[in-house]
């Protein structure tokens, strides 16, 4: 982000997480009595959610409550916050942006989020381990053609320079819309100008459920689709943790699924 940041005190005392994927990273590096404000996505660890103060969403943040907070520490996105709120709060409190696209990023901002809260030696167990566990995810010859959708009225792709692109690559898959970047609109004619092997249907943004199905196996009828966990696919903290796993699994499950067409 090339900006530079003085803390108060350090470490510090009085955090205020901007992005669930974040805020499950302090509960894991054992921040509970440090981070004070959470935001109302923030679901994970759930007695965080139950218990500390919710100052509004990632792009419509409450400014009053984080500013009664005093906060000597907020740690936010550069992709998932609001450029107009960030630059209000960074005039007042020492404020960290964290702007992810690969699994090297993200394991640079759980480096540095260790650093920056006292928890280095944690936060690069966790980053080793999380690494390791990705290179043993072994590519396929020939990979399965996916289609990764987040949202519906429009109906959204996942492309690329996009970390659930980066995971899809990760866990074996080809994306279908690699050619488009960032978050494309598609129209079911355009889906099924691709011709997946699959189409994914994300949990979030957009809670994808069973009753959706049909629609998007009527436009793909020679496809397989998928409800898969948008978590493990765009979260970037510690819930990589769990991610190489999930993709064996949902490798196997989506083959077995192709087969049967």
């Amino acid at each position: 982000m090339h900006r530079t940041i003085q803390l108060p005190q350090w470490p510090p005392r009085r955090i205020v997480s901007l992005v669930p994927s974040q805020t499950e990273l302090l509960a894991d590096l054992a921040l509970e009595e440090q981070v004070l404000g959470i935001t109302k996505f923030c679901i994970h660890p759930q007695h965080w959610y139950q218990r500390k103060t919710r100052i509004g969403g990632t792009k419509t943040l409450n400014l009053a409550k984080i500013a009664a907070l005093q906060p000597d520490l907020i740690i936010g996105n550069k992709e998932e916050n609001d450029r107009e709120q960030i630059e209000a709060l960074a005039s007042r409190f020492p404020l960290w942006m964290s702007d992810i696209a690969t699994l090297p990023d993200a394991l640079a901002m759980i480096r540095e989020i260790g650093r920056l809260t006292y928890r280095a030696l944690p936060a690069n167990a966790l980053a080793d381990g999380i690494l390791a566990d990705f290179a043993l995810l072994t590519p396929p010859e020939k990979p399965l053609r996916i289609a990764y959708l987040i949202w519906r009225k429009p109906y959204m792709a996942a492309g690329a320079n996009t970390f659930v692109h980066e995971m899809l690559q990760h866990a074996g898959f080809e994306n279908v819309f690699a050619h488009k970047t960032r978050y494309p609109e598609i129209s079911l004619a355009d889906l099924a100008e691709t011709q997946p092997d699959a189409v994914f249907l994300s949990s979030e943004p957009y809670p994808f459920a069973a009753k959706h199905l049909n629609e998007l196996q009527n436009a793909c009828p020679a496809a397989a689709v998928l409800l898969v966990d948008g978590e493990l696919f765009s979260w970037y903290g510690s819930r990589l943790k769990a991610a190489p796993a999930y993709f064996r699994s949902l490798d196997k499950s989506l083959k077995l699924a192709v087969l049967q067409k």
